[in-house]
């Protein structure tokens, strides 16, 4: 570990976790995140005011188990980096307010991140930095995307996006059909473990020819399982969780990995990252390496514990921010929810910049 490397430390509030990492350049000294899940679980899904009240309240606290996990003081920072979007409005609205507060009193550079990006970048904590150009396939609640990453730090773009439900949306949904319980990835993958993924033939979405190529959809295959497994019901029959859950994974799993060595073949490219919450899932792990195995790819997949969100994700951009010598954000940064993945970081403008040196 050089000593010269960037000391960064990421704050990432985008959904329901209060993450907080600190990274010297790719070597990852502390990983704190406090979760507010179990209080979701109650509702089947994220509340978002409940996810914002958990932040504030966790932040502070998170933030200083940080620093004494990685044995460093909040003055040997070299800056502040963290998700300024895309995520819940109000739960990206603490997280940048705290990441400004610590900023602007330790006299730190602000780095306002992207959330997938971010996600890409985590990577680097497991293998290494990335090559460039490298493919990847984010998958989570709320995304479902091909991104070509050309340099991480300011060139990232979108081949394909989720087009309604995204994959880690429609495992929620199934596991709450299937009486389940919240959230749906992690359950359902245990019992596929136990099912015939060819039991049930279940639709693979925006697969024909005249399909977009690198676009997903799986609304309709939720539909299908919701309608399969009615059907069960209405017969009076029992409903064989493990074989719809091995059925619907390997749905899911299917169309992810096939579309994302088919952007890799048609970009010329040999790397595939996967990252995401979804990413931890067995199965799309073990299928992507068979695929990509067979396609001369070379396949990075952070562990499962960096592919959900966490603050080690934001550190690890905004340390390459830094090392890269990347314009640091303005005091004035809002949290932009629907931030595209193309704005990899929310520089200040030259005006602001300015009147920030003065």
């Amino acid at each position: 570990m050089a000593a010269d490397e960037p000391l960064v430390l990421g704050i990432e509030t985008s959904c329901d976790e209060t993450g907080v990492g600190i990274v010297r350049g790719t070597t990852l000294l502390a990983d704190a995140v406090a979760s507010s899940v179990e209080e979701h679980g109650r509702y089947g899904g994220v509340v978002p005011e409940i996810a914002s009240r958990a932040h504030l309240e966790a932040m502070v606290p998170t933030v200083q188990r940080a620093l004494d996990q990685a044995g460093v003081k909040a003055s040997d920072l070299d800056g502040i980096a963290v998700t300024a979007g895309p995520g819940l409005a109000g739960a990206l609205l603490v997280g940048v307010s705290a990441a400004k507060a610590y900023a602007y009193a330790l006299g730190k550079p602000l780095y306002g991140v992207n959330h997938l990006a971010s996600h890409i970048c985590v990577d680097q904590l497991e293998h290494g930095r990335l090559p460039e150009p490298t493919m990847a396939l984010l998958v989570s609640g709320g995304h479902s995307s091909l991104l070509l990453t050309e340099d991480i730090t300011s060139s990232v773009r979108s081949l394909g996006a989720t087009i309604d439900d995204a994959a880690g949306e429609a495992f929620d949904k199934v596991a709450r059909l299937l009486n389940l319980g919240f959230p749906g990835g992690p359950v359902i993958d245990r019992y596929a473990r136990e099912g015939d993924p060819k039991a049930i033939a279940f639709p693979r979405g925006l697969s024909g020819a005249k399909d977009p190529a690198y676009d997903f959809s799986f609304s309709g295959l939720k539909t299908a399982v919701s309608r399969w497994v009615e059907a069960k019901r209405r017969a009076g029959e029992e409903v064989p969780v493990r074989d719809v859950s091995a059925s619907f994974q390997e749905a899911v799993v299917d169309v992810l990995t096939r579309k994302a060595i088919r952007a890799c073949k048609d970009e010329g490219v040999d790397h595939l990252m996967i990252g995401g919450g979804v990413a931890a899932n067995s199965r799309l792990r073990a299928l992507a390496q068979e695929r990509c195995d067979r396609a001369g790819v070379t396949l990075r997949v952070p562990r499962p514990k960096l592919c959900t969100d966490n603050g080690a994700m934001v550190a690890a951009l905004g340390s390459e921010m830094v090392r890269r010598d990347r314009a640091p954000s303005a005091f004035d940064l809002s949290a932009d929810s629907s931030l595209p993945v193309t704005d990899t970081h929310v520089p200040a403008d030259h005006d602001q910049l300015h009147r920030l040196s003065e």
